[in-house]
């Protein structure tokens, strides 16, 4: 097993475990301010310190992960659930007008960076962390239909789906039945990738102030707070900074581990 795999896997489950236990147990309540214990330097009591309300930074990272993480699994699968049957859809139809529609959608949609696709969702719903769920989901569905639609062509050309094509299947049962199995190891490896781009987006669209409102804590928010005492409490954006950095690092790691054990072309190398 890849050793990229491994140390990804091990960070990623780590946030994942955070996350899980953030759901029945947290050292304090992130809701509660204590203005009385604002700026608290690390201690039995506060692990990690307080902010400037007074929240325990500890349970602040548990709960902003919960949030983090629940944006990008969403919008990943917003993404997949979406562009996967479109790339699909493309691929078996190609050179046709749907085929065209779709990947002129995607130009579309590629042509317009998440951030501005939430501010113009902001501007009609209002700023929270659904909105950026849905500006980060729409920005990875072109994502998904290329990356599904370039592996799809290659399978189409192959003998057996010539010989599926003469036994009377219909392109839909083909890509549901071989297409889609046979691309599966690369949309899962894309799938990682995406996620970790979810995280960064999340944390971007609440840094801005677009994503997940206060009370609820997002790491993004927990850098936008921290920017004006960066010079005299750092540890206030190092934290939720590092955790960012954490977390993308061990899904890039485990997306290069699958892409090496999954890849036929890298096992035969081997």
């Amino acid at each position: 097993m890849p050793f990229q795999l491994i140390l990804g896997a091990l960070l990623t489950s780590f946030f994942v475990i955070a996350v899980l236990v953030s759901f029945v147990w947290t050292p304090h309540d992130v809701t509660v301010l204590t203005i009385a214990d604002k700026l608290q330097p690390p201690s039995d009591k506060y692990w990690l310190g307080t902010d400037h309300f007074g929240r325990d930074l500890f349970s602040m990272l548990m709960v902003g992960a919960r949030t983090s993480i629940a944006v990008a699994i969403v919008a990943v699968g917003i993404g997949m659930g979406i562009g996967v049957p479109l790339g699909l859809m493309a691929a078996a139809n190609k050179g046709s007008l749907l085929d065209e529609v779709i990947m002129r959608g995607n130009d579309l949609i590629f042509a317009f960076p998440s951030l501005v696709i939430a501010i113009l969702i902001t501007a009609v719903f209002g700023p929270s962390a659904l909105n950026a769920i849905l500006a980060i989901g729409i920005f990875n569905i072109p994502v998904f239909a290329r990356v599904s639609r370039g592996a799809a062509l290659s399978i189409w050309t192959l003998d057996y789906i010539l010989a599926a094509r003469t036994f009377g299947k219909g392109r839909v049962r083909i890509s549901a039945e071989h297409i889609l199995p046979n691309i599966a190891n690369l949309l899962i490896v894309q799938g990682t990738i995406q996620f970790s781009l979810g995280i960064l987006a999340e944390a971007g669209l609440s840094y801005v102030g677009l994503g997940a409102q206060p009370p609820t804590p997002s790491w993004g928010r927990m850098l936008a707070d921290a920017q004006t005492m960066i010079y005299t409490k750092p540890m206030l954006a190092i934290l939720p900074g590092m955790a960012i950095v954490f977390m993308v690092l061990g899904l890039n790691l485990m997306g290069d581990g699958l892409r090496d054990l999954l890849d036929p072309r890298i096992r035969r190398e081997r």
